[in-house]
């Protein structure tokens, strides 16, 4: 049975191969074939990945990255979509579908927000299961918050992500669009976002906000 994240890995490879290897993305300075060096080091090169989050390997990373963007461009999502070689930790019980779901997702969007693009509702189990990790990705996730977050839903449900002694910014959304606009994605992201002025230009200093 296919997990959500293997239906988010399918998803991206796709985009990825209709896209072509000049495509943009909406991660800085990254074209499509970049981003699909990215996610072939980061599942196959365990000594290389650690830079992806440790600043001082950065370097290697980058290296290791640039050598893996110039193998032929379909070679690369090939082996992204064929899933991770048979020694990396993302082979692991549960890996998967706990480390790639955002991942993927977050990435897929990158790929198909870079271009003119239609809404695209998310099947409700996707949508709950971001959801579940809106909380992590609000703490850990790429881009951090300087103000308390209050994060609501369009069916009421919310929860707030505090930053001691910060004001609480309001941003309303669907869980998909949540979590885009945590990863730094928010001026393409379908979200609302109220607060003190003040607080909502510091967010702002950090995270992309959605044009009025």
């Amino acid at each position: 049975m296919s997990s959500l994240a293997q239906g988010e890995r399918a998803r991206l490879s796709g985009l990825l191969s209709t896209a072509g290897p000049e495509g943009p993305t909406l991660c800085a300075g990254w074209l499509t074939r970049d981003l699909a060096a990215h996610l072939v080091v980061r599942e196959g090169r365990p000594d290389a990945a650690a830079g992806i989050r440790v600043r001082p390997l950065a370097g290697w990373t980058r290296r290791v990255q640039d050598r893996t963007a110039a193998r032929p461009y379909g070679a690369l999502v090939k082996s992204f979509r064929s899933g991770p070689p048979a020694f990396s930790p993302f082979n692991l019980p549960g890996v998967d579908e706990a480390a790639n779901l955002v991942e993927y997702f977050v990435h897929a969007e990158d790929v198909r927000r870079a271009v003119p693009f239609e809404p695209e509702p998310l099947a409700p189990e996707l949508a709950e299961a971001l959801w579940k990790r809106v909380p992590v990705v609000a703490r850990f996730g790429d881009a951090s918050s300087p103000v308390s977050l209050r994060l609501v839903r369009p069916d009421g449900r919310e929860l707030t992500v505090r930053r001691k002694g910060r004001p609480v910014v309001t941003v309303t959304g669907e869980p998909g669009e949540l979590v885009l606009f945590l990863y730094g994605r928010g001026a393409r992201a379908a979200v609302a976002v109220d607060g003190d002025p003040a607080a909502v230009a510091e967010l702002a200093g950090v995270l992309a906000l959605p044009e009025d």
